[in-house]
């Protein structure tokens, strides 16, 4: 079998830190997912990146890890298991093992169980019971979806075997959080429990929209003598337009605060307007003359204060 370097298929340091690591897994995850990445191999390195997240997110699993790196193996490079390491942990091939991890995975960890160094037992062996393995994916949902709360389709490959899962999606879910299915994962051996699933919420791009945690940021474009004027203007937010005045002498860049109406939750997320002027063409004579009154009723001057600035 083949050394596999899990530091070096997520991109890390070996000193990277548990955050570090989980950053780099959701990116990687993120870019090869079989469902959404045009790369020839999507779904090969998915599976790759999950094995080596696996390895490394649980602390006893990447000491045993670091353990055996401290030998000088190399990414690809030929495999054998030291005299230690546990008589029946070899694998016969260089194949997906039973969990659809990779045989030197299985060979490392004892299999679905997680055995590690010295006890070398494979799951499906005679009176062999244990529990499934949890598997990770990720979940594409829309903002009104994440604000209102709904029901998500999902699509799982690889290791979990292809199904389709509704998925309820709550209220108020926010870019990064975790949904946990009891008992989705992975099928156990020898009448050992499921594993369960663990969905990771990815939030779609708005065309209005942008999210900062729970809160919501949106440009809003006003005309000048709105902006000059002040006006009552519709704003929209996830749960609706409200009515919103917009000062006199508003310049582009004023945020202002709608309380609550962000993301929900236990502390319900704000939505902030930035406000942008958006200054017509002069298009017409008219329009221009128009311009032009303007210019001369006012000794406006945008740029005082910028003297003596090199």
């Amino acid at each position: 079998m083949q050394f596999k370097d899990y530091y070096k298929i997520l991109g890390v340091e070996s000193g990277a830190s548990s955050d570090e690591i989980k950053r780099a897994y959701r990116k990687l995850a993120r870019k090869y997912h079989p469902d959404v990445s045009k790369e020839p191999d999507a779904e090969s390195r998915f599976k790759e990146i999950g094995e080596a997240y696996e390895a490394l997110k649980d602390p006893e699993k990447r000491a045993q890890y670091d353990q055996l790196r401290q030998g000088g193996w190399r990414q690809g490079q030929e495999f054998r298991p030291p005299p230690d390491w546990g008589a029946g942990a070899q694998s016969a091939g260089d194949g997906q093992g039973f969990s659809g991890f990779s045989d030197f995975f299985e060979s490392l960890f004892g299999g679905i169980g997680g055995a590690g160094f010295g006890n070398g037992r494979r799951p499906g062996g005679a009176g062999v019971r244990a529990r499934g393995r949890d598997v990770h994916a990720t979940v594409e949902i829309d903002l009104p979806t994440a604000y209102a709360g709904g029901v998500q389709r999902l699509s799982l490959g690889g290791g979990a075997g292809s199904r389709t899962l509704n998925v309820r999606i709550p209220a108020g879910v926010t870019e990064g959080r975790q949904i946990r299915l009891s008992g989705q994962g992975e099928p156990g051996m020898g009448g050992g429990p499921a594993g369960d699933l663990y969905m990771e919420v990815r939030l779609k791009p708005h065309r209005l929209f942008e999210v900062q945690g729970r809160d919501v940021h949106l440009t809003l474009p006003i005309a000048p003598w709105e902006a000059a004027l002040g006006a009552r203007l519709s704003v929209p937010t996830l749960g609706g337009k409200v009515e919103m005045n917009i000062p006199a002498g508003t310049s582009s860049g004023k945020r202002m605060r709608l309380k609550g109406r962000g993301l929900p939750g236990k502390t319900p997320g704000d939505q902030y307007v930035i406000v942008k002027v958006v200054v017509p063409a002069a298009e017409s004579a008219r329009a221009r003359e128009l311009y032009e009154a303007l210019k001369a009723e006012q000794s406006f001057d945008p740029r005082s204060g910028m003297e003596g600035l090199s």
